[in-house]
């Protein structure tokens, strides 16, 4: 049996999360699958230009373990590009740096990646009620491999 895979702690969810080329039939289109926590760290380490160890620190993971998502990031992009293949970043075992809560009263409240795996909130901090639930950002849902993006009648898991 292995390891219980840690969430990496990702910023925010990207406002785009397909990419197709230009001149490839839809019929004969491949796609490739970035992870969240892929695209969280092409975005740390070439946009942000961010050392590997500041990275690490950032997503709450190792320098080896980040080393290992950038490789496979870099090669999935590599592919999808030199092979004319579309991209669509989805999935992955990551957690956002904050989560929203609401409670059945209608209180909304942030709380930080590192009290979401610590210590997760059971009760309202203003009304104190237990009937509480985490606001998933739209069209984001929680399913077994961590978050999936649905749509156009397509849940990959």
């Amino acid at each position: 049996m292995g390891r219980h895979h840690l969430y990496r702690r990702v910023t925010s969810l990207p406002q785009v999360t397909c990419f197709r080329p230009v001149g490839v039939s839809v019929v004969n289109l491949q796609e490739v699958k970035l992870l969240v926590e892929e695209a969280e760290a092409i975005n740390l380490n070439d946009l942000k230009r961010l050392d590997q160890e500041q990275c690490a620190q950032k997503m709450n993971i190792s320098r080896s373990t980040f080393s290992r998502i950038l490789d496979s990031a870099r090669l999935k992009v590599a592919d999808a590009l030199i092979n004319g293949k579309s991209i669509c970043i989805e999935g992955g075992n990551f957690e956002l740096a904050m989560r929203r809560f609401r409670c059945i009263s209608g209180h909304e409240w942030d709380v930080p990646f590192e009290t979401m795996i610590s210590t997760p909130p059971e009760i309202c901090p203003k009304c104190d009620t237990p009937s509480i639930m985490p606001i998933f950002p739209a069209g984001m849902g929680r399913g077994r491999h961590g978050w999936n993006r649905g749509g156009m009648g397509r849940r990959r898991l």
